[in-house]
């Protein structure tokens, strides 16, 4: 063969050989209102700047979230990168620490050190992700529903029981299946809980019995529920610790009262439209005080990803300043970023009932109570979330009382405790 055609070979082969592979970096992804949507359009600008790297966002339910990835995670596997909430501490076990791989460890430190323990092993300095929001648990009123039965609604310092007695007047008048309903979550039953004067906490951090204070709220609940009030099929359609929403009953008007939280603002907006007025309302009030309770979903890096590197430059992206600033003025969240809490944003809507809902649910966090506080970075928050709404919906669903199902609730939080020192 001569130099010349050897040298076309090797060019030929040169021109065939393949480009450099690209890294796959997968996001497990949750939405509960258009931030899928901005965080793609973020992923794909990051992806034009970044070539080399290969951006998948696996959009699925909460549930999946909550029940599958845990399982993934135990054994060994699951996504490079997954969006989180009541988990972040239970599950800190399995997150990567992204210090080491950091363009600027110190400005994570700088603007998400209050919130890095939520995510991290107590003790620990790791740097496992960032928060996408802060949010607060409370409630929301269907304003024209009010109106139109000439109902006034509850002001500052209302009662769970004024709430409740206003929107059953709603109830009759317009003729709704149920005057209020509340997430099937522990998590959100929790806040009138700590409003109530309820202790989750014993001295030493473990798990303390469910006391009466809990106690007398949940049988308020059931109670609610058993005179039709409280819309049941949020909770009996479903078993164990699977969360439901109760959204599309305040989005259709079924109910004229429902108690979420701050990260529904955005998906109220773009679900109700000009359908009818609705308002933020804080948390109603207990003898303790009228407590929410704080927390976000995390963003966080898996250790079990081959790629740390890459996932680090993504996670580098999307937490700083610039793109945290888009994400949280085009969603709508309430960032947890010291410097954009300081320099303050510019939420991106065109819906005037937005703005007041967001500055309602910032007024209501000045009334958190203590308790309430300690919950995101308490390690046994989850386990008591999870037995408080296994148990309560069976009681609801008629096959336990609740003098049964209190003993059992502890008895669930215990296991989970045990399982976990194993």
């Amino acid at each position: 063969m001569t130099r010349i055609a050897f040298h076309a070979l090797g060019f030929a082969a040169l021109l065939a050989a393949p480009a450099a592979a690209q890294e796959q970096v997968r996001i497990m992804w949750y939405s509960d209102g258009n931030e899928g949507a901005v965080m793609q359009d973020l992923l794909d600008r990051f992806e034009e700047e970044h070539p080399e790297i290969d951006v998948v966002l696996d959009t699925v339910a909460y549930q999946v979230v909550q029940e599958q990835l845990p399982i993934q995670l135990a054994s060994g596997e699951g996504p490079d990168i997954a969006r989180v909430t009541n988990a972040l501490k239970t599950d800190a076990e399995h997150w990567l620490d992204l210090r080491p791989y950091l363009n600027d460890a110190a400005y994570w430190d700088d603007n998400f050190g209050p919130y890095l323990d939520w995510m991290r092993e107590d003790g620990s300095d790791a740097i496992p992700g960032f928060p996408t929001q802060l949010t607060l648990t409370g409630g929301f009123a269907n304003k024209t529903l009010f109106e139109q039965a000439g109902v006034e609604m509850p002001g500052e310092g209302a009662t769970w029981d004024d709430w409740i007695e206003a929107s059953a007047q709603v109830m009759q008048d317009q003729q709704l299946p149920a005057a209020f309903a509340i997430d099937r979550t522990g998590h959100r039953v929790s806040a009138p809980m700590f409003s109530y004067g309820a202790i989750y906490r014993a001295e030493d951090g473990s798990p303390a019995p469910i006391d009466d204070n809990a106690m007398r709220f949940a049988e308020e609940l059931v109670g609610w529920t058993d005179e039709g009030l409280m819309l049941p099929e949020v909770w009996v359609s479903a078993s164990g610790t699977t969360y439901r929403a109760a959204t599309e009953d305040f989005t259709n008007a079924l109910v004229p009262f429902y108690y979420s939280g701050s990260w529904q603002v955005a998906n109220l907006s773009q679900q109700i439209g000009d359908a009818f007025d609705w308002v933020a309302v804080g948390s109603p009030c207990g003898e303790a005080g009228c407590t929410g309770i704080p927390g976000g979903a995390g963003l966080v890096a898996v250790k079990y990803t081959d790629q740390p590197e890459a996932v680090a430059t993504v996670m580098d992206y999307l937490a700083s300043e610039e793109v945290l600033r888009e994400f949280s003025e085009r969603t709508l969240f309430i960032p947890a970023h010291v410097g954009l809490a300081e320099a303050g944003l510019d939420y991106q809507s065109e819906d005037s009932q937005v703005p007041p809902a967001l500055d309602a649910f910032v007024a209501s966090s000045s009334q958190i109570l203590p308790e309430a506080a300690a919950m995101p970075g308490w390690l046994w928050s989850p386990a008591y979330y999870g037995a408080i709404v296994t148990r309560i919906s069976q009681v609801m669903a008629g096959e336990l009382t609740l003098e049964e199902a209190r003993p059992l609730i502890d008895r669930d939080i215990a296991d989970q405790v045990a399982a976990a020192q194993q």
